[in-house]
């Protein structure tokens, strides 16, 4: 099964992309940049938008790499760069369980650990079906030369991954 070199895994906050991500890294050996990393500093405050924006221009320009994170200001650019889109486009109730399961857990793609359930993050997966979903559906649209894998559960991208 081909699925190119630059590969980008979108979807709501809860849903595991980041999970899916580094099981993506084991069967492919890509290089994963998760863009949480970039953005975030270990204090909680982030990067100016240029310097993120600068920082993913030249991930953008690498020959390989697996890009985990959602970020839909940066969409577009990144749909044009890659080769595949893999889409966990799960339910509000999977992916607020994920933002809730992950409090208090150490993990490698943002520099801290929460210890409490971000407000703001539960606005965005409340939201995400009917405001950031239905762009990227569009979005994706516009690109029909791009290979779109999209999941509805996480046992469907599971069973995926097994067979790369």
């Amino acid at each position: 099964m081909m699925i190119g070199k630059r590969i980008l895994v979108l979807g709501c906050s809860g849903a595991g992309k980041s999970v899916f991500a580094r099981r993506l890294r084991e069967k492919t050996g890509l290089p994963l940049i998760h863009l949480d990393n970039i953005w975030w500093k270990p204090d909680r405050t982030h990067i100016s938008r240029v310097e993120f924006d600068r920082r993913l221009a030249e991930i953008l320009a690498g020959e390989s790499w697996i890009l985990d994170g959602n970020y839909s200001r940066t969409y577009e650019p990144r749909i044009q760069a890659c080769d595949t889109v893999i889409f966990l486009d799960y339910s509000e109730e999977t992916c607020m369980r994920g933002i809730t399961e992950r409090v208090g857990e150490d993990r490698p793609d943002i520099p801290w650990t929460e210890q409490t359930l971000d407000p703001e993050l539960v606005e965005l997966v409340r939201t995400f079906r009917s405001d950031a979903r239905p762009r990227l559906l569009a979005l994706l649209a516009q690109y029909p030369e791009k290979r779109v894998v999209s999941f509805r559960s996480r046992d469907k991208a599971e069973a995926w991954l097994s067979e790369l």
